[in-house]
């Protein structure tokens, strides 16, 4: 955003400096990140009733009814209740209380969401899905934002993917590029490019086309450099066309095969609700889930999707792309 006003106003200012500046404040976003990590597990307390029996399958945090827990209440992160439910007056006014002793009270559904980073397909509604729908200014700004930094990509990174594309072509015969119909913004099909990773085979018949389009983590298609591009996602890079295009964000859902997403849309309520903004390089789901191979793996990934659609911002942005550099660094977590 302070590149934007930079460039918009014509302040002069040191591109080093400017370049420093940004180094920095992206490690102190991972070192915040990491801290975040290694803080101690949250503290909640549970009102009983409703649909909070499902808080105990979450990980990472420690849960109490709070009518047994051992200590003061101010010494718990916050209280989870179902603020629909119809509780005893008894429990209506305790709840009270504790809002006015400054203990935050959260309704199940949006603490689930925020402690999982999932919004569960379940969950919507015909009715609620107007209410996330994003805001088009954002879209439109982070659009503007994704192409100026994909231009940059492809001119700092351009020998570096001239050498990949050779190493394919060294490696295995066939192109260096690989091309396939994938799912877009607004459920528009567009032609994604990639690295090649696998053996070059001709197109699969219709009648196969899903099988052909779903990869395995031990796929025998994947060539040695393959699984080294995959593992470090720079297969990806490609991408950086598409963005240019217009057809994908950085930061966004992964776009699907066509006949995979026909086939998940047949599958799962509101799965065509992800195209409602543009496909990602890198996504909340992708650092989350990572690869899938069956509808029900597809349903959780789904979730963080809709995480994703409904949470997006800045700083989440900031935190995939933190994310996204710790696989490429270490290969954890990568498709």
């Amino acid at each position: 955003m302070l590149s934007l006003i930079l460039i918009f106003f014509r302040i002069d200012y040191s591109r080093g400096q400017f370049l420093v500046s940004y180094l920095l404040s992206i490690a102190f976003f991972a070192f915040l990140h990491f801290k975040i990590d290694n803080h101690k597990r949250l503290v909640f307390g549970i009102v009983p009733g409703g649909a909070t029996d499902r808080l105990d399958r979450i990980d990472n945090v420690v849960w109490h009814q709070l009518e047994q827990f051992p200590g003061p209440v101010s010494e718990i992160d916050g209280v989870v209740a179902d603020l629909n439910h119809d509780h005893s007056d008894e429990w209506d006014v305790r709840i009270a209380d504790l809002v006015l002793q400054g203990v935050p009270v959260y309704h199940v559904k949006q603490a689930v969401e925020q402690l999982t980073g999932r919004v569960e397909v379940e969950a919507l509604s015909e009715n609620t899905l107007g209410s996330i729908n994003p805001n088009d200014v954002f879209l439109k700004t982070k659009t503007f934002i994704d192409v100026i930094l994909a231009t940059l990509g492809v001119i700092l990174l351009a020998v570096p993917m001239a050498l990949v594309a050779l190493a394919i072509k060294i490696d295995s015969p066939g192109p260096a590029l690989f091309r396939q119909v994938r799912v877009g913004f607004r459920a528009k099909s567009f032609l994604v490019y990639k690295f090649r990773t696998m053996r070059h085979a001709t197109p699969a018949a219709p009648s196969s086309a899903r099988n052909a389009a779903i990869t395995l983590d031990n796929d025998p298609r994947i060539t040695r450099l393959g699984r080294f591009l995959r593992r470090s996602r720079l297969d990806e890079l490609p991408q950086l066309f598409n963005i240019i295009k217009g057809d994908m964000s950085l930061i966004g859902p992964r776009p699907e095969a066509l006949a995979l997403s026909e086939w998940y849309a047949t599958e799962l309520p509101f799965y065509h609700y992800r195209h409602i903004i543009k496909p990602g390089v890198t996504g909340w789901a992708q650092i989350n889930q990572g690869h899938v191979a069956d509808v029900a793996d597809v349903r959780e990934k789904l979730h963080y999707d809709f995480y994703y659609v409904k949470n997006y911002s800045v700083w989440l942005d900031i935190l995939i792309m933190i994310r996204t550099a710790q696989t490429m660094l270490t290969g954890k977590g990568a498709k």
